[in-house]
């Protein structure tokens, strides 16, 4: 009689369909490599270099300490909530605008998906576009609809619209963006805001990396749309990505229902971390803001002889830790093998877009790591 691992290994389809609609791993299999060069030159890493400011650290360890190591409320602890409903009272003056605590910005965009998309409703996103949302559409039977972008990167209205029928439900909005670093223009998202009224459309905004503007403003969708749901948090201001604290905050009827479904999945944000949390909202970090200003524009000037970069002043990469750079030659793969074998880590554009054109950098890095890679790239452009 067959053992019930041969039996397991026997079956057809053991894993669920949704499974697949997440990427293969690239991004993992990047990472893998880089773990194996001796020193590597790492421009692939999506998360901020410098440290946890001390006192959030401290916060955090004095909240083990008092025994804060058990569930909080689903929605977040008071103290955290109430601070953060404060300041999105004071910027939006919503009545209807609540908040609640979550577990990262992905555990805030899986629940937005589950909370809203019904099978077969589909959802408009952009091409460049974070990884996830392809993925989390399809996980809730959603149907994903990618808008092309290139080569600017900016958001044709005329196109948006075409795209929208009777099955449509939802837009999905990065700005500023990974992996492009662009950042939307006020036009944009008030003509965005226009469109999701005409057609009754939520739209989400992933704007965690809203702290990271070099060159305008933030401009919060929910300053255009009252409707919006907008998702933030701690992990690339504060450098806290390991420690998965986030915010989103919306229309009340939806909050609640985002935070029944976290009851029932993520349960809460890590109880200590919502304490450091608390002192981070307090914590300056805009003299390392400063410091990403100063590495866009020093690696811009450094590459923009060899690698056509979006440059037009309103185009050009504004936020966040990333320049989306055309490829020299080649495919994404063929020029990520040239660039492993000089031992500098990117990540391939396809990861990110269908499109194979162009490739990732980031830029959050010491100056002496991004020296070297600027090296090995210029060499790199011209083979």
């Amino acid at each position: 009689m067959p053992n019930a691992s041969m039996t397991m290994s026997a079956k057809k389809n053991i894993i669920a369909d949704r499974v697949h609609a997440f990427p293969s791993g690239r991004i993992r299999e990047v990472f893998r490599l880089a773990a194996q060069l001796k020193n590597p030159i790492n421009l692939s890493i999506g998360q901020a270099d410098f440290d946890v400011p001390q006192p959030i650290k401290d916060r955090i360890k004095q909240a083990i300490d008092e025994n804060h190591n058990g569930y909080s409320q689903a929605q977040g602890i008071e103290p955290l909530r109430r601070e953060l409903q404060t300041q999105i009272d004071n910027r939006f003056a919503q009545a209807d605008r609540q908040v609640f605590v979550t577990s990262g910005t992905s555990s805030g965009l899986t629940l937005a998906c589950l909370a809203l998309i019904n099978p077969g409703d589909e959802v408009i996103f952009f091409d460049p576009y974070f990884v996830q949302y392809p993925a989390l559409v399809q996980l809730v039977g959603g149907i994903p609809v990618k808008i092309n972008t290139y080569p600017d990167f900016s958001i044709n209205l005329e196109k948006l619209e075409s795209a929208i029928n009777d099955r449509t439900k939802m837009i999905i909005i990065n700005s500023p963006a990974n992996p492009t670093g662009c950042c939307l223009t006020r036009d944009e998202l008030i003509g965005i805001a226009e469109i999701a009224r005409r057609y009754g459309l939520i739209v989400v905004s992933d704007e965690i990396y809203s702290t990271f503007n070099y060159d305008q403003p933030h401009y919060c969708f929910a300053e255009f749309d009252d409707q919006a749901i907008v998702v933030d948090g701690f992990s690339k201001s504060h450098a806290m990505a390991g420690l998965r604290l986030a915010f989103v905050h919306g229309p009340k009827q939806i909050i609640d229902a985002m935070i029944q479904l976290q009851q029932l999945t993520f349960v809460c944000a890590p109880h200590p971390v919502q304490w450091g949390g608390l002192v981070g909202l307090h914590t300056d970090t805009s003299e390392f803001m400063k410091e990403y200003r100063k590495k866009r524009d020093w690696l811009i000037a450094e590459l923009s002889s060899y690698y056509e970069i979006s440059q037009p002043s309103e185009r050009r990469p504004g936020g966040a830790f990333y320049i989306f750079p055309k490829l020299p030659w080649g495919t994404g793969q063929e020029f990520f093998e040239a660039a492993l074998a000089k031992n500098l880590i990117m990540i391939p554009g396809s990861l990110f877009s269908d499109q194979d054109s162009h490739f990732r950098l980031s830029y959050a890095a010491s100056d002496s790591t991004l020296q070297q890679g600027i090296d090995v790239l210029k060499k790199l452009a011209t083979r």
